[in-house]
């Protein structure tokens, strides 16, 4: 894998993986950093899992107990994580298959990001159809 290779930026990496990888770097678990933060264990499971995410104040809150900026958490940009250290005892095969693991994932972002942009246009064309 490059060494350049950002894990943690918004082509590699979304807002939830960010949050799951400060947080278990710090050593908390997800109830730990719930209590902290005042909210419910369900609540920040779904911004783990990118089903939500935090208002402003939880941000700020969530970035501080993190160490980390809230760029980072955002967008993977700022003060933040360390790529991690995939050297450590690990196969060339296995580093490939990360590698190829990462393009896949980002490309199905992409994709992803595609089809809502052609379902937007299909609801707006469907509406003026409707409209006229």
């Amino acid at each position: 894998m490059d060494d350049d290779t950002n894990w943690y930026g918004q082509d590699a990496a979304t807002f939830g993986d960010r949050v799951a990888a400060a947080r278990e770097q710090t050593g908390m678990s997800q109830k730990e950093l719930a209590r902290r933060l005042g909210i419910r264990v369900n609540t920040l499971r779904g911004w783990e899992d990118d089903l939500s995410e935090p208002r402003a104040n939880r941000l700020s809150m969530m970035a501080g107990l993190l160490n980390v900026s809230m760029m980072w958490l955002i967008n993977g940009q700022g003060e933040g994580l360390d790529n991690p250290n995939v050297d450590s005892g690990v196969t060339d095969f296995a580093r490939d298959v990360l590698t190829e693991l990462r393009e896949m994932r980002t490309d199905m972002l992409a994709r992803a990001e595609q089809i809502a942009r052609l379902e937007k246009r299909l609801r707006v064309a469907l509406q003026e159809a409707k409209d006229v």
